[in-house]
């Protein structure tokens, strides 16, 4: 094809929306010394898959820090909406030079004294701006002081995980372990130390909220942080099949498997979204035999396993079943309240263990503690009010009734029917009045369920049991309520209890 250039209206709009992307990502200092004065001028297209930009610069000294130590930011900044895979060349302004990404030197075209002025302009504007401490301009030895490197680090990872699209908070420091997903835990681990080595492709499965995707974001943070250059790619099973239809719709194929099958580490979150989509799992399929013959690796989540699955294609079934399968159990108590106070913690919330224990009795996902601590801080940096019993009674009370309109549509007897199933007794002696332990245990967890899941009336839920009075049905609830916090073997029933019920909902 023909040389091809963008045009400067076009260029101007890519350089100011990368710019806004570096300055939330990279300290004061250093977006408005060296990112500031430092604008885009050109963008050649090569091919469908590649171009070559141009950026101006002051000094040689202002090109060589570009190129050395703020390389990889602008081109992730830029490539996301040139979507090209880009080779950056910084203009020297005093020499009329280029200094390229390999050291060499290009010339440059004649529009120089234009770009200088408004270079000179942009500078001077800093140097007003910049007289309060902390922003002036850093001498050399301040810029390539270590801790500014550092600094420069962290900008440059938390500025390619925000690329990515990785929560940077979620990683195997504060993942809470216990035996429900110690062995996924260790897999995750294994895989982010020596990508595709060992348990490819790694299929993590279970319910919502039992850690899948924060073990996913984990392993590719610790991947970023310890070998920044791998090529990540994150997506959901539903953005995946919205890129292939966009990509199928707009005639770029070609760029659709130029990202994925290039990939050093891939990870699907909620793969089963593929499932009876057959151009999809076609593109799939393909990807991850290219991907594996690579040696890349490929991580998967799922909420069922690949046997369960349906509309599954066997071939690709057989793929994941060849990888490690692990399913992850629904949290334990005592790791529920860990995740708490975990979660907590980070987000810079002190609140006593008794408190994280009462929550985590009530909230039986990780995903639904994070909205619990979102409500506490919100309640004390917004309102002013202090973390006490009462406080989180109330944030209880309102969540339990919130999800369960979005989620729960079931009827009382549906309750009554999964405890009986659950515990394995007759309907007729759960409602009647015998008082053996097996029995009364059943009996007080169905009313307990019903207050809570339903919030049925006192009168109500004793009428369902033989006409008892709203005393014995406090009674029952409030035992249940103090046992959570203690028994594990009842939060663990009464969890069971929980995932049953919103199943029959669906």
């Amino acid at each position: 094809m023909s040389e091809q250039s963008y045009d400067n209206q076009t260029i101007e709009q890519i350089c100011q929306m990368a710019k806004n992307d570096l300055e939330s990502s990279l300290s004061p200092a250093i977006f408005n010394t060296w990112i500031l004065p430092s604008p885009l001028t050109k963008i050649r297209i090569i091919d469908e898959l590649k171009a070559e930009a141009t950026i101006n610069c002051m000094t040689a000294f202002h090109a060589t820090n570009l190129k050395s130590n703020l390389y990889l930011p602008i081109k992730t900044a830029l490539e996301k909406y040139v979507n090209k895979s880009l080779e950056i060349n910084f203009i020297v302004g005093e020499n009329k030079r280029a200094v390229k990404k390999d050291g060499g030197f290009i010339k440059t075209d004649q529009r120089f004294d234009q770009e200088k002025k408004q270079n000179l302009k942009d500078n001077n504007r800093f140097k007003e701006n910049s007289a309060e401490p902390g922003l002036l301009s850093p001498t050399v030895d301040e810029l390539f002081s270590y801790s500014n490197i550092k600094n420069n680090t962290v900008d440059r990872y938390l500025l390619r995980a925000k690329q990515i699209g990785l929560k940077s908070d979620f990683t195997f420091k504060n993942f809470a372990v216990d035996p429900s997903n110690q062995m996924a835990h260790a897999a995750a681990t294994k895989v982010a130390s020596s990508l595709g080595s060992s348990y490819n492709p790694l299929f993590l499965y279970g319910g919502v909220g039992v850690g899948k995707t924060h073990l996913m974001h984990a392993i590719a943070n610790y991947v970023l942080k310890n070998e920044p250059d791998t090529n990540i790619v994150f997506c959901t099973g539903e953005e995946f099949t919205n890129e292939i239809i966009r990509s199928i719709q707009n005639k770029n194929s070609a760029q659709f498997r130029n990202k994925y099958r290039r990939a050093e580490l891939l990870l699907l979150d909620d793969i089963q979204f593929i499932a009876g989509k057959k151009s999809v799992q076609e593109e799939f399929f393909h990807t991850f035999n290219a991907l594996t013959a690579n040696n890349s690796q490929v991580v998967l989540t799922s909420d069922l396993p690949p046997h369960e699955i349906s509309l599954l294609e066997d071939r690709i079934r057989s793929r994941f079943e060849a990888g490690l399968m692990i399913d992850i159990q629904q949290p334990t108590l005592e790791l529920r309240t860990a995740i708490f106070l975990l979660k907590a913690q980070s987000n810079h919330i002190n609140i006593p263990n008794h408190l994280a224990q009462r929550i985590a009795a009530q909230v039986d996902s990780a995903r639904r503690i994070e909205g619990i601590i979102k409500k506490i801080r919100s309640a004390v940096e917004l309102q002013g009010a202090e973390i006490s019993i009462e406080l989180i009674d109330l944030i209880l009370k309102k969540e339990i009734r919130q999800n369960h309109q979005k989620t729960l549509r079931v009827k009382p007897q549906d309750i009554i029917q999964s405890v009986s199933n659950h515990f394995h007794l007759k309907q007729s002696a759960i409602k009647g009045g015998r008082r053996n332990k097996e029995l009364v245990r059943a009996r007080h967890i169905a009313m307990f369920l019903l207050r809570q899941e339903l919030n049925s009336s006192l009168e109500e839920i004793g009428q369902w049991f033989g006409g008892r009075d709203h005393t014995s049905v406090i009674h029952a609830v409030k035992k249940i309520e103090k046992e959570l916090l203690v028994d594990e073997g009842i939060a663990q029933d009464v969890s069971a209890l929980k995932m049953s019920l919103v199943a029959i909902s669906r």
